[in-house]
């Protein structure tokens, strides 16, 4: 009888240990907001082909990434991103290059393109700060038909959080990467390198 005792109080015990276990909430899912969509120009006057951002290593993870202190950061586990960063981040800045260039094609990289610009990008920092910051950082460059570097530059942008939370990061975040989109932006009209 004290045999049956006990393997009743076990099956009780794995009983209430797998219905803890299966009580495990699912981590919140943020996306970057959406960017406002351009219209297509009738006789553009030239196309730029944005490739898919290099991301930095840590940046490559589910987790939306926070620095904790100079050196410490950390993918968190219950907030993360519903779709690969890299996707996010080169859907908004194809449509803020199209909104800021609005005589250009903007299109995703895909094949080859008679007489068609290449931005490329890599993404260095896209993550919340310790101190209450979002930082988007990293490096662009511009090559022609042929392959050739027509412009390279740098990109540091900062956006502070307006609230704490993750969906305040997430939307500083976002800021933090229009801005950037709009300095590349400037520099491409600037370069005239469409005339």
């Amino acid at each position: 009888m004290l045999i049956w005792i006990r393997y009743l109080l076990l099956l009780l015990v794995c009983l209430l240990v797998s219905a803890c276990a299966s009580s495990v909430t699912p981590p919140a899912r943020y996306m970057l907001p959406s960017a406002p969509l351009a219209s297509t120009p009738q006789q553009p006057q030239g196309t730029l082909l944005v490739s898919s951002p290099r991301l930095a290593h840590y940046l490559d993870v589910d987790g939306i990434v926070m620095q904790l202190d100079d050196i410490t950061l950390n993918a968190a586990r219950e907030h993360q991103w519903a779709e690969g960063l890299g996707r996010q981040l080169e859907r908004r800045v194809r449509a803020n290059l199209a909104q800021a260039l609005p005589r250009l094609r903007v299109m995703r990289e895909e094949g080859e393109q008679a007489n068609a610009l290449t931005l490329r990008l890599n993404v260095d920092q896209f993550q919340g700060r310790f101190d209450g910051v979002a930082v988007a950082s990293g490096q662009w460059q511009l090559l022609n038909a042929a392959g050739e570097l027509l412009a390279m530059e740098n990109f540091h942008t900062e956006t502070a959080l307006a609230e704490d939370g993750y969906p305040a990061l997430v939307r500083a975040l976002s800021d933090s990467w229009d801005q950037a989109a709009e300095l590349i932006a400037n520099e491409i009209r600037q370069g005239d390198y469409f005339d």
